[in-house]
């Protein structure tokens, strides 16, 4: 049940190969150089007609830059951000991706954590923390699986003008959702003051490392410089295969299929925890590919994880998500993933890990 990883033997296989064939049939041999540092022309051009069609971005190919990824995107903004100067702080949610923070951390920036609460980031406690810059994930926020409401959506547009800020809009699951209409992305709200950072790591793979931040005109000029200082682009091939996808419809028809199987998957997996589980709380059901289960009183969540490890279980205890000050008084959680199990490997596990936390309780 570990988070943040997809369905891999669902990656379309055959029809990627017909979408890179078709793709190197035309492609000149030029092409096969080194690419240009924003990415391919043609799929900059793609995937502002599908952010724009999508997720209601105010996306064009010049605020598009192709990167190797969200968090190849992230590290080269934050490298920007520090060669302002000034020690900059970045906020960051809490409780946030564990595997994110040492990224930050190692960018040389100063991170104030900002509560999560039932309506997503707290801009008030945000315009408190003197920061000018923050990353949200406001589609589906990780680990809680809260979605940012519309008042907290229009304060924080509204911080970001007041302060002359800039928001970092991890578009996080937003390709997955079930019981509710998708909600537009907060760069189609403000793109002189919103980055839209986004890839195909969990709707069709992570090793083809392609991603995209879609800027303001002047740092998407900023981080095509970057990328040509720093590295050699994204892989070309990659990336001439992805704007046939794209092109054809093929990424939109993966994608109705994966929401289809991974609802039934939720649905098999919520059903499940409300029968071994029942005690406990799940947050986030509505999108993504994991939930956020807050177990019932009394349970020791070190104890939990240890004691579903023994029975072949992996879950990710949340407690290492929250920042020092908060952790000792969150209630103890797990984050579980169901993207990669069958409905009948999940319903076991369910049973297991409900085994788990009858012998967790109480320490």
């Amino acid at each position: 049940l570990t988070p943040g990883r997809p369905d891999l033997a669902a990656f379309p296989r055959e029809r990627w190969i017909a979408a890179a064939r078709a793709a190197l049939r035309t492609l000149p041999h030029d092409a096969l150089g080194y690419p240009d540092p924003g990415g391919v022309p043609a799929l900059r051009a793609e995937l502002a007609g599908y952010l724009g069609r999508v997720r209601a971005a105010h996306a064009d190919p010049g605020r598009v830059v192709i990167m190797n990824g969200v968090a190849h995107g992230l590290s080269a903004l934050l490298a920007l951000l520090r060669a302002q100067g000034g020690n900059p702080a970045l906020a960051v949610e809490d409780p946030t991706s564990a595997r994110q923070l040492p990224m930050m951390e190692s960018a040389g920036l100063r991170l104030a954590r900002v509560p999560v609460d039932e309506e997503g980031l707290d801009v008030a406690a945000l315009a408190r923390s003197g920061a000018r810059a923050v990353l949200v994930t406001p589609a589906h926020q990780y680990p809680t699986g809260v979605v940012l409401s519309a008042a907290r959506r229009a304060a924080l547009i509204a911080w970001a003008r007041d302060v002359d800020g800039l928001i970092l809009e991890d578009d996080y699951d937003a390709e997955f959702r079930y019981d509710r209409d998708p909600v537009g992305c907060l760069q189609g709200v403000d793109p002189d003051r919103v980055v839209l950072l986004g890839s195909v790591s969990k709707s069709l793979a992570p090793a083809l490392r392609l991603g995209w931040a879609v800027a303001p005109p002047a740092l998407a000029a900023r981080l095509r410089d970057h990328r040509s200082r720093s590295d050699l682009g994204a892989p070309v091939v990659e990336q001439y295969a992805l704007t046939e996808f794209l092109r054809t419809g093929g990424y939109d028809r993966h994608l109705r299929t994966m929401r289809r199987r991974y609802r039934a998957r939720r649905d098999a997996l919520t059903a499940a925890l409300g029968a071994h589980l029942p005690a406990a709380r799940v947050h986030g059901v509505s999108a993504g590919i994991h939930l956020y289960v807050e177990l019932p009183p009394g349970c020791d969540e070190d104890a939990v994880v240890a004691g579903a490890a023994r029975m072949g279980v992996a879950v990710t205890g949340a407690r290492s998500l929250w920042s020092a000050g908060r952790a000792a008084d969150a209630p103890p959680a797990l984050v579980l993933g169901y993207a990669g199990l069958s409905e009948t490997r999940l319903v076991k596990a369910a049973e297991l890990l409900g085994q788990a936390v009858t012998h967790g309780a109480d320490g």
